[in-house]
């Protein structure tokens, strides 16, 4: 299992790094956030550990790319036991947190749980009804008709089919699809959802992109 660990305080960083090897991991250490980056668009990655606060690039930026790109699991290292900060991080995507100073051996714990957590809920292929989606090779059908999709389109699709049937706010869809923090005086989301329908629902029966007025959309197969 390869571990990334995004840690700004180098003697932290060693010591957490020195334990999950000797616990049989591998690991890959930054030191900022700019590096987590550079790692993460390099190579898959089992588990990523994720201090919040970073130079370069702060921990919910690297978890907002994290999200764009798949469902690893993300533990996260804070030093505020705010609710707010802990609210933040479960909304934006991240699996567990813990709050520092923490025992080596809680943290051996939490990753060993998300690491099994991770193998059963790994996805490569969604279908509900007729509309099926190839998450590796990026394909989508609906009736067994190729449907061609942009990059955006594809993962707002994919944010939508793998939590089937669960309203997901605006804000949630702008922040992990566009990595933007939502703005209400705009209609992007809308837009984008507009787009994706005219592609995968308009031309079919049933509707499966339903919206949840006050709240954003779901992906459902309702019997009607």
């Amino acid at each position: 299992m390869r571990v990334l660990l995004v840690e700004d305080e180098a003697k932290t960083a060693n010591f957490l790094a020195k334990g999950l090897g000797e616990s049989g991991f591998a690991v890959d250490v930054a030191l900022n956030g700019l590096d987590g980056r550079y790692l993460i668009e390099q190579q898959p990655y089992d588990l990523v550990i994720l201090d919040v606060m970073l130079p370069g690039l702060n921990g919910w930026q690297l978890l907002k790319l994290i999200r764009q790109q798949g469902a690893t699991p993300v533990l996260f290292l804070t030093a505020k036991d705010a609710i707010e900060d802990r609210v933040r991080g479960l909304e934006l995507g991240a699996d567990d947190y813990l709050v520092k100073p923490f025992a080596f051996a809680e943290l051996l714990a939490r990753v060993r749980t998300l690491l099994r957590r991770g193998a059963v809920r790994e996805v490569e292929h969604y279908q509900v009804a007729d509309l099926e989606v190839d998450v590796l090779r990026r394909r989508v059908s609906r009736g067994g008709q190729r449907i061609n999709l942009t990059n955006k389109e594809f993962a707002l699709l994919h944010m939508l089919i793998g939590r089937p049937g669960e309203a997901l706010s605006r804000t949630l869809i702008a922040s992990q699809v566009w990595n933007l923090n939502f703005d209400s005086d705009t209609n992007m989301v809308e837009v984008a959802v507009r787009r994706l329908r005219a592609k995968v629902d308009d031309p079919f029966m049933p509707k499966l992109i339903h919206t949840v007025r006050g709240v954003g959309y779901r992906l459902e197969h309702l019997d009607e």
